[in-house]
């Protein structure tokens, strides 16, 4: 199976030095900008879904938190200012009604052309969640989530009856469906991987050493084994690309001494503290500190020093970030949503410097190939 390329929408903002913009548990709305740094403006991001769009990538994630814009609203107006570029919207399932979604889903293809894809996130935090007036722990969230992904893809195809222990829908339909969009699910708990293996279409991990990113992958791939479903597997990457590899240290060198050590300190403690197993799995890979992390060749974990979430980059060459792609291609990943540190000029980095070698190895898609002659 050949690769799919996505990007990322630094919703809550963009940065040459902070490495905390575009995190979902980062910087909230109103908080002053320093030097350098932009604000996610809709101006600004169909900018970058632009760039996105022109590079070859095929699609754009959204991030989602209280602290963010509403993914839904701003992705559907973004779709008016690109042409074939997809919107991976992050949304939780705990907040909507199953039928709702598959409704706005539907409306969303229509007015859009098909340009719609859905990351359900179930939500690591249980405050953030009690903010939207959700009171479930985190096992009761996955399976409200896997009950809630029933009745959407169910009611997609025809009218659907279904009575669980958190949704319960009679009559559920979509009326005059169009192609339902493949949904995506990411997470580290068992929960999160017996949800995924019965109901999702992708499963995504954060950008582990390839050695955990097997073990995770074998372990979802026996759990959809067990439900009689096969799924792709997508990683989540940050990417510091450029023509040498001195250049690439070079520029994570200077991200990680814009860095403040209190700001370090802070991020940790709050990271530290999170319920999600994915994000312990990130904070385990560095631990807080400066001094290794480079942890896997070419696997960097600056990033999560202070930003929740994905915090791994790949660092180096052209070549040597595509022989890093080969290595979890090789493990069974088939997409790749990567992002860089201005977003928009980094779109076009890796869009002009990594596509072409990863593209001359036969390692995209057909429908990339197309796009970039179309750009």
């Amino acid at each position: 199976m050949t690769a799919r390329l996505h990007w990322f929408l630094p919703t809550t903002g963009d940065s040459r030095t902070d490495l905390s913009h575009g995190d979902a548990v980062g910087r909230r709305p109103g908080e002053d900008l320093g030097h350098g740094q932009r604000p996610g403006s809709l101006a600004y991001l169909g900018q970058v879904a632009r760039a996105a769009e022109q590079a070859g990538f095929e699609a754009a994630l959204t991030p989602i938190s209280s602290w963010c814009p509403d993914p839904w609203v701003l992705t559907a107006a973004l779709t008016q200012q690109t042409e074939r570029l997809k919107f991976l919207v992050a949304f939780r399932p705990a907040f909507l009604s199953p039928t709702l979604a598959a409704q706005m889903a539907a409306t969303y293809q229509r007015i859009s052309g098909g340009r719609l894809l859905l990351n359900v996130v179930v939500g690591g935090d249980d405050a953030e969640q009690r903010r939207y007036g959700d009171f479930l722990g985190k096992d009761e969230r996955y399976a409200q989530a896997g009950e809630f992904l029933a009745v959407l893809r169910g009611a997609w195809d025809e009218e659907l009856d279904f009575s669980g222990e958190h949704v319960r829908v009679e009559g559920a339909r979509v009326a005059d469906p169009t192609e339902r969009p493949a949904i995506y699910l990411g997470g580290s708990s068992p929960a999160a991987i017996e949800t995924a293996a019965r109901h999702v279409d992708v499963y995504l991990t954060w950008g582990e050493p390839p050695a955990q990113v097997a073990q995770k992958v074998e372990r979802v791939r026996a759990a959809a084994d067990r439900a009689g479903r096969e799924l792709r597997f997508g990683i989540r990457l940050h990417v510091i690309t450029r023509d040498t590899a001195e250049e690439a240290w070079a520029e994570a060198d200077r991200l990680l001494a814009g860095l403040d050590p209190a700001d370090i300190a802070r991020a940790q403690a709050r990271l530290s503290a999170s319920q999600s197993e994915g994000q312990r799995r990130m904070v385990a890979l560095h631990e807080g500190r400066t001094d290794r992390l480079e942890v896997s060749p070419n696997l960097w974990a600056g990033v999560g020093l202070v930003r929740g979430g994905a915090g791994t980059a790949l660092v180096g060459s052209h070549e040597e970030v595509a022989d890093r792609v080969e290595e979890y291609h090789a493990l069974g990943i088939s997409e790749f949503i990567f992002s860089g540190y201005p977003h928009l000029e980094e779109a076009y980095r890796a869009g002009e410097g990594l596509l072409p070698v990863l593209r001359s190895r036969g390692l995209l898609a057909a429908a990339d190939a197309a796009l970039a002659v179309a750009s």
